[in-house]
């Protein structure tokens, strides 16, 4: 079964330019929401890559800017070509417990002990 040439590497000026694009703007990792260092070499887990958000394999453009976003490596490896999952959220919803301001502390009731 032949795959044919990569369509990332047809146009290597246009998808340079759109990687060196993504890195300027200095953003997390869209997969797992943790700080890329940029300054890694490619080949190390924690390095940059340039993910599809819908992959190349499933008719995703690679020069797109929209279907692009900055992963770790190993984020984009673990992700395959499957579509990309929201990032986690650290901002509470609404199921979860919030902590009240600590300037209504006081106000509480202290539990009971049994």
């Amino acid at each position: 079964m032949s795959r044919g040439p990569n369509p990332r590497k047809a146009n290597g000026s246009a998808r340079r330019k759109l990687r060196d694009a993504v890195r300027a703007e200095g953003l997390p990792c869209a997969l797992c929401g943790m700080p890329i260092d940029y300054s890694l070499p490619a080949g190390d887990p924690m390095s940059y890559e340039l993910d599809e958000i819908v992959p190349v394999s499933k008719g995703g453009s690679p020069f797109e800017r929209a279907n692009v976003q900055p992963a770790h490596r190993i984020c984009n490896q673990r992700k395959g070509n499957k579509t990309a999952p929201k990032p986690p959220d650290s901002r509470p919803n609404d199921e979860t417990e919030k902590f009240p301001p600590s300037r209504e502390w006081g106000a509480q009731r202290p539990r009971e002990r049994p």
